[in-house]
């Protein structure tokens, strides 16, 4: 797929359409015409509406819930840190492989993380195969195979998956390892509600029970 810097003969742009040619991954645009939304959209886009596409949006929605909810409850900053990490990686592989929209990698490497740290729930795959969670990447894998798509794209998603999970959950319990992944302050202090103050002493309409009557005659005097 190519596409020129100025784009002013496509149709959906003459129309004001936003159109795939608007939305994909092209380092050349990006660093060369400053089209710097490309590292965001092509994340956004997962093909005509069909079976992939729904597929993609079932699992997507599914599988980021269930991490939100949780090996990531109450560690929100962490779970935003995650996709920025992921989606940078997939970027940087992104150069190197031929591959013009990464939100399907995006959406396997969530899977991947979610069936690593939840290694004993067995997963039924349309009624014909039963297996652990872990295997769950390879077998999307698979049926992505067997629909003659190209597999790059969920390698992709499972290699990124597999660096984050090996940084934040296998090296930094390893003798001599430690935790290389640290979520920055700013994004807790935007994502995380801050731990409450133990020495603070609430004023009376903020203790239980609301407002006393006889506490409110004192301090009214």
């Amino acid at each position: 797929m190519a596409a020129g810097g100025g784009g002013q003969g496509r149709p959906g742009e003459q129309l004001e359409l936003i159109t795939p040619f608007q939305l994909y991954f092209n380092p050349e645009l990006i660093f060369k015409h400053f089209q710097v939304w490309r590292l965001i959209t092509n994340y956004l886009f997962f093909g005509p509406v069909g079976f992939n596409f729904l597929f993609n949006m079932i699992f997507l929605y599914r599988y980021c819930r269930m991490l939100e909810e949780g090996s990531f409850r109450g560690r929100t900053a962490d779970f935003v840190f995650m996709f920025l990490f992921g989606g940078l990686l997939m970027t940087l592989f992104g150069l190197f492989v031929n591959l013009v929209f990464l939100g399907q990698a995006f959406t396997i490497m969530l899977v991947y993380v979610w069936s690593r740290r939840n290694p004993y729930v067995r997963m039924n795959f349309f009624g014909l195969l039963i297996f652990q969670a872990p295997f769950l990447p390879w077998v999307l894998m698979g049926f992505s195979l067997l629909l003659g798509n190209s597999i790059i794209v969920d390698l992709l998603g499972i290699a990124v998956g597999h660096i984050y999970f090996f940084l934040e959950d296998v090296f930094p319990n390893q003798p001599g390892g430690g935790r290389l992944l640290r979520t920055p302050s700013v994004l807790k202090a935007i994502f995380d509600t801050p731990d409450e103050d133990p020495n603070y002493n609430p004023l009376p309409e903020e203790r239980p029970g609301g407002f006393a009557w006889g506490e409110g005659q004192r301090l009214g005097g």
